[in-house]
């Protein structure tokens, strides 16, 4: 049996309990991050019912090929440092539903595992639908042989948000996924005029939770529009706009995870 993740040395999961909360918004600036670091790296796009990651990239217009290994992943760039797979690549049209039951999902997740020629990647980054039922039991089990890293947890500071990722923390203690550590994303809007951030959704409440839960605080994500632009683009946002408030926060939530995969290592 071919084992088409042999090359592949990290696995991160990106997850959340709710959705809108930005998991794809964090999985593409991670994944543009960790290039900059010199990494090759690959996303595995299992949000089956609303595949974003492909439009993020710019590349929704690229169709997936075949090899002998399986399926070609889509590349972002010339040099191969970014690619991608996602059921976006396999719609007749972009606007087509995907109107399928548990068990046509979960075949398609397991396909995916099995099936993507990722070749030799530092990090594949799983984004994940939101939840905790059958998309991600199916995905966790199809990684568990190749001993997935972790995850990453994204919330953003209202109580509502941090009440369903705190069930995804208990989903992965359930699941035995190691937890990397938690995001809060939307974490106040810093107007581009004067500065000033406001915090629109309240403040803290992923940095709460994590405190309360044992596990890392990774930082926290302002909203902020040149971020909403470069995503909606296809632009790269880290490249682009170093001078942005969301650029710290971003560039170290991924040294965090650069820095936990060198102690591992060590």
């Amino acid at each position: 049996e071919r084992n088409n993740l042999a090359g592949v040395q990290h696995i991160l999961l990106v997850l959340s309990g709710k959705g809108g909360v930005g998991k794809s918004t964090i999985s593409t600036e991670l994944a543009l991050s960790l290039r900059h670091s010199g990494k090759k790296v690959g996303i595995l796009d299992v949000d089956l019912c609303g595949p974003s990651i492909p439009r993020m990239f710019r590349v929704q217009d690229k169709a997936v090929h075949q090899c002998d290994s399986g399926w070609v992943p889509v590349f972002v760039d010339q040099d191969k440092s970014i690619s991608l797979m996602s059921i976006g690549f396999l719609l007749e049209k972009p606007d087509d539903a995907v109107v399928w039951r548990g068990p046509k999902k979960n075949a398609l997740i397991k396909q995916f595992v099995a099936d993507v020629a990722w070749g030799d990647l530092d990090f594949l980054i799983v984004d994940t639908p939101p939840g905790t039922s059958d998309e991600h039991i199916s995905t966790v089990e199809a990684l568990r042989p190749y001993k997935p890293h972790g995850a990453i947890l994204v919330t953003t500071p209202q109580a509502v948000s941090v009440g369903d990722v705190r069930r995804e923390l208990t989903f992965c203690k359930k699941m035995g996924l190691h937890i990397l550590g938690i995001v809060e994303n939307m974490s106040g809007f810093v107007c581009p005029h004067c500065s000033e951030c406001t915090n629109i959704f309240s403040k803290g409440g992923g940095e709460e939770l994590a405190k309360h839960a044992g596990v890392p605080f990774l930082g926290c994500v302002p909203l902020d529009p040149q971020l909403s632009q470069s995503l909606e683009e296809g632009r790269d946002f880290i490249q682009e706009f170093p001078k942005s408030s969301a650029f710290p926060p971003l560039a170290h939530i991924a040294q965090q995870i650069l820095d936990g995969m060198s102690q591992q290592s060590s």
